[in-house]
């Protein structure tokens, strides 16, 4: 493009003097072929060096006037040299540089016409100085405006998939969650019960087919919550809420306590407070909380016993759950080092809800501690 240009500033500054009628300018000569030749040659180096481009056109220019030459529109290479310069060069760069060159070829004006510096000719190239790096600097801001523009879309659409890549971290390890507080106690009624019906099979058929049956519900509440998760999974669309609606709550807590109380753990449990009706969110975290304490309880507990308190407050729930240290608990209670994907979903469930939690040893006990607000009576 720039050859193409500097070809077309050339063959108009040869072709106008032909055209143009006037005796006094006549036709080109090879000075006049020589100096269009050299001026604007230098338009194909105008990008990388403006400077020397600008440089070369006024002072190509100027000695091409005062060696005698006539009018031509060499003049447009200096403004088109102008207009670069104010959109490549820094801003008060361009502006010296672009005037240093309208001086010149003014004062060359000046000398040669003996107008004075107000004639029509000294003001209507210092106009086109003006008007080629308005246009530069026109131009620069536009670009530079489309610039941020593109910028900012890029980081805008970077947001986004950084928010959707979190939004698909964050429901997989609420999916997590889920499936493990589903499966985790029922299969461990269900290896408890399994243990029993081995020990008394032969012994005691009786009590081995009540294990049985144990088990039966066990697997059968574990298919049907399996069954209920994945249903919502499957909806896509539905409102936040909706995903505790057919999630178990504080009211099925006996069913849970009798669950457990038959695989062997004794439960003693405390209500102190007012009840009140919580929100949904609540009711399930709750819920979760107990059934994963009660659950480790009987699984690593040195003998089958739990307490279980449930403090209704005017502003949160507090659920303190604890049983006997078993011989392997360690400094760890978290047990974040080997997994520990109960407690570690207890503590996500309660700060989710902007609870706390806490899982210690305290004098031989085991203690998991959650406090979960609320805004009193909920739905």
């Amino acid at each position: 493009m720039d050859v193409l240009l500097a070809t077309v500033v050339y063959g108009i500054s040869m072709l106008v003097p032909l055209l143009d009628g006037n005796s006094d300018t006549g036709p080109p000569t090879a000075r006049d072929a020589l100096f269009g030749t050299v001026i604007c040659a230098s338009l194909v180096l105008r990008q990388w060096r403006p400077v020397a481009v600008l440089a070369v056109t006024t002072v190509g220019i100027v000695a091409y006037v005062t060696s005698g030459g006539h009018k031509s529109p060499l003049l447009l290479s200096a403004m088109i040299a102008m207009y670069t310069c104010t959109l490549r060069r820094p801003r008060r760069e361009a502006v010296l540089e672009v005037a240093v060159a309208a001086v010149l070829l003014a004062g060359t004006s000046v000398m040669l016409n003996h107008r004075g510096l107000m004639g029509p000719e000294i003001i209507a190239l210092i106009a086109l100085s003006g008007l080629a790096a308005a246009v530069g600097f026109a131009v620069r801001n536009r670009r530079a405006y489309v610039a941020a523009v593109e910028e900012r879309a890029r980081r805008a659409e970077e947001t986004r998939e950084e928010e959707a890549r979190r939004r698909v971290v964050d429901e997989r390890l609420r999916i997590a969650r889920e499936l493990h507080d589903v499966l985790a106690h029922h299969i461990a009624l269900i290896n408890v019960q399994a243990a029993v019906v081995d020990h008394v099979m032969e012994t005691e058929p009786r009590q081995a087919r009540e294990s049985l049956a144990h088990i039966r519900r066990a697997a059968r509440s574990s298919l049907e919550e399996v069954r209920t998760t994945i249903g919502l999974l499957r909806q896509p669309d539905a409102p936040d809420q909706a995903a505790y609606e057919p999630s178990p709550g504080l009211a099925a807590l006996p069913d849970l306590i009798a669950g457990v109380t038959a695989a062997g753990l004794i439960v003693d449990q405390k209500v102190s407070g007012t009840p009140v009706d919580l929100p949904a969110a609540v009711e399930l975290t709750a819920y979760r909380v107990v059934q994963e304490a009660l659950t480790n309880a009987g699984k690593h507990a040195s003998r089958p016993y739990a307490e279980l308190e449930l403090d209704y407050l005017p502003s949160a729930l507090r659920i303190h759950v604890r049983n006997p240290a078993g011989p392997a608990a360690g400094p760890d209670p978290l047990g974040l080092g080997e997994g520990g994907h109960g407690l570690l979903g207890m503590r996500e469930r309660a700060h989710a809800l902007g609870g706390t939690f806490a899982a210690q040893i305290t004098d031989g006990w085991f203690e998991v501690r959650v406090l979960l607000p609320h805004e009193g009576t909920g739905t």
